[in-house]
């Protein structure tokens, strides 16, 4: 199902959620869900959080209150977190379980801080994570158990504040991945010998001005550009294009709007002219990044309360300008200036050399552990070969006293004796005393002697 334009603005591009059509000029008791629910497949906003915001948003599409609400809020409603105070009248059931999803966002941002801080050696334990939570700008860190309206208000704000900037880091992250490709490519070609080096050269030259070699590609947006989509995917008569039958034609899922991604899929043939995955010289990141320029280029002109969202109104009006009609040839990558400088690309180079010099420190002090373990194993293994072969021996030694008739030994090589014998020799002992006792009794007179004085 459709998001509302109102979420859209917050995501950026087609959060497709669970959602029922409602009648604006409806009571909510009117409004009746449809027979049929299809779910769209999501795209991810690329946000650390954002499973947490597409949840909160189905949860709060299930109370027909703050959907009412959510449609006829305008843009700076939204913006501005007047939104939020609607939270206080959803249904119990509503309430409960944003509760339960923030206790378990809560969860997993208390996970990833202590990975973070074990991955550094630091003792979780001293660390204060009510505090840390802080660093966390879409959630309140102060209430940790229940959702509340300035919960809301922070999702709101920061997955608005954060998707803006989104486009900004992907054109970073281009510029790097093509500063890493050109240093790489430098590297290569300084390992290789004078004579190799020119043909490589020759080759990857060949290779660029074959992929110059592209048609002509029309500007994102301009009646050119629309006119091939109208003819070469929608399979209609170019003669015949009306841009509000085209409008609702790629609004795929019928909101009202053309967002991020319905307005990406336009450049699709555009797109094709000049990049292939099959060949060698296309690279398909640099065409992300084409693509990313077509949208932000039809965005600049026509999405003019800067909504992230393309209207019918909006689309309409921007059929009336000159550019529309009578645009300039696009120009790509190719045609435009390096997306670095060389300053930036030595920067770069040097920010590589010290991340080699620490991986190789680090690599070199796992050596060394490693080799500290190989010799501590060494001395076990060496100690339990002492143990085994003592065992043995004396398991051998026992063995042939008891051939040979000799009396076990001890550990120390002691004797060790039967009970048996043990037993004579006390009664050996015993002999003299009991010999001595009866000699004494048999001198004793047989009768007692007579005539003894008796004392009365």
């Amino acid at each position: 199902m459709n998001l509302d334009p109102g979420w859209l603005l917050l995501l950026s591009i087609s959060l497709e959620v669970w959602s029922v059509p409602l009648d604006r000029n409806a009571t909510p008791q009117e409004a009746q869900p449809p027979q049929e629910v299809k779910q769209e497949d999501n795209v991810d906003t690329g946000l650390y959080y954002d499973r947490y915001l597409r949840e909160v948003i189905e949860v709060l599409e299930t109370d027909p209150h703050f959907r009412e609400k959510l449609q006829t809020a305008n843009t700076e409603d939204i913006k501005n977190g007047r939104l939020s105070k609607e939270l206080d009248l959803v249904g119990h059931h509503v309430r409960t379980r944003l509760d339960e999803l923030k206790r378990q966002e809560v969860s997993r941002l208390r996970m990833l801080l202590k990975a973070k801080l074990d991955s550094t050696n630091t003792q979780s334990l001293q660390m204060d994570h009510a505090s840390l939570l802080k660093q966390f700008e879409h959630l309140d860190p102060h209430n940790q158990n229940t959702f509340e309206a300035k919960d809301l208000e922070l999702l709101i704000s920061t997955a608005t504040k954060d998707l803006e900037n989104y486009d900004a880091e992907r054109h970073d992250e281009f510029k790097r991945y093509e500063m890493l490709k050109e240093h790489e490519r430098r590297e290569y070609l300084k390992g290789l010998d004078q004579e190799k080096r020119e043909k490589e050269e020759k080759r990857m030259e060949e290779l660029k001005e074959k992929h110059r070699k592209h048609p002509k590609v029309n500007a994102p947006g301009s009646v050119a550009q629309l006119r091939e989509v109208w003819e070469e995917t929608d399979g209609l008569d170019p003669t015949e294009f009306n841009p509000k039958t085209f409008f609702k034609l790629h609004d795929t899922n019928g909101d009202g709007v053309l967002d991020e991604q319905e307005l990406e899929a336009l450049f699709a043939k555009e797109l094709e002219k000049v990049y292939d995955p099959k060949n060698e010289e296309d690279d398909m990141m640099e065409m992300e990044e084409e693509r990313l320029r077509m949208r932000e280029h039809v965005m600049k002109n026509v999405d003019m309360n800067q909504d992230r969202l393309v209207s019918l109104e909006e689309f309409l009006k921007s059929t009336d300008k000159k550019e529309f009609n009578s645009p300039k040839e696009w120009d790509t990558l190719d045609d435009t200036k390096p997306v670095f400088t060389e300053a930036e690309l030595q920067r770069f180079e040097a920010e590589l050399r010290t991340k080699e010099e620490e991986l190789g420190r680090r690599a070199e002090s796992l050596r060394q552990e490693q080799d500290l373990l190989k010799e501590r194993g060494k001395a076990l293994e060496a100690q339990r070969r002492e143990y085994q072969q003592a065992v043995l021996e004396m398991s051998q030694r026992k063995e042939k006293q008891a051939v040979e008739g000799q009396p076990p030994t001890g550990p120390n090589g002691e004797l060790q004796f039967h009970q048996e014998m043990q037993k004579l020799e006390d009664q050996g002992a015993k002999a003299p005393v009991e010999q001595e006792v009866q000699e004494a009794h048999n001198n004793l007179p047989a009768e007692p002697p007579q005539n003894l004085p008796i004392h009365t």
